[in-house]
């Protein structure tokens, strides 16, 4: 977008645009210095000073034309969005688009709007995807491929599980409690039937797919960036999934009269 082009988009619609576009990108599973880095490349191509509040729920951007005096304030909700790395390259392309004149933002939005309504990858190639991934887990630590197999199966009920949770709007928790509880359970078959000679293996990784890592990494990324409030909200994030986890592998240890400790 030209300095010429800037007159065409009023303070009060670019602050809604560059608002809901940074609630769309964190949901999307983007850290605090993308976001900032992105919302002010667009803005300083518009003619504006972006100054941007990133909070774990809400996000705020106002614009402010230090040649004008004109100033736009605009405050969004976080979306709720399944975490896709497809749409942040998608999302920064379209930054990049915005800030070198390639489209306006009436466009902008038509694009912001087509990333969202974009199909993520088969549900079907994920899962199989997450099974070989989880069973080469077991395997990296130790596990033999009676092992390898039981977390392969365990995986597969478990993520079918944290799906179907999913498609029928479960609370994310209820989730993974559920969907660890499954897996531990399946994945104790070694000790029950004591097939393996790695039965504590298998039943360890078992429930490995569910760890929240981006939400430890992007709390990290925030820390670092100084947006305190966001690193301690995704970092609970991120521990009280892990306690869910850790809940339904207990849950299935006193099922299972399983005595590890």
């Amino acid at each position: 977008m030209t300095a010429k082009n800037k007159s065409h988009v009023c303070a009060a619609d670019a602050s809604r645009f560059l608002a809901n576009y940074s609630a769309y990108l964190w949901g999307y599973g983007a850290t605090c210095i993308r976001i900032t880095k992105n919302v002010n490349r667009m803005a300083e191509s518009l003619g504006y000073r972006a100054d941007i509040t990133i909070l774990p729920k809400h996000v705020a951007v106002a614009l402010t034309d230090e040649t004008s005096g004109e100033y736009a304030h605009y405050t969004c909700s976080i979306k709720s969005l399944p975490i896709s790395y497809l749409a942040n390259t998608g999302m920064s392309k379209l930054s990049w688009d915005v800030a070198e004149g390639k489209v306006d933002i009436a466009c902008a939005e038509k694009v912001m709007g087509r990333i969202f309504r974009t199909p993520l990858m088969s549900v079907w190639h994920v899962m199989c995807l997450v099974v070989l991934a989880n069973a080469a887990f077991c395997r990296l630590f130790g596990g033999d491929p009676i092992a390898m197999a039981i977390v392969g199966f365990a995986t597969l009920l478990g993520y079918s599980i944290k799906n179907i949770c999913l498609k029928h709007g479960v609370d994310v928790r209820a989730m993974v409690l559920l969907s660890s509880f499954v897996s531990a359970i399946v994945g104790s078959a070694g000790y029950v039937f004591g097939i393996t000679s790695t039965p504590e293996i298998a039943l360890g990784t078992s429930v490995l797919y569910l760890i929240p890592g981006i939400p430890y990494i992007n709390s990290v990324s925030d820390m670092i960036d100084g947006h305190y409030l966001c690193f301690f909200s995704r970092t609970m994030q991120a521990v009280v999934l892990t306690c869910c986890i850790a809940s339904g592998l207990t849950l299935a240890f006193m099922i299972m009269n399983i005595k590890i400790f």
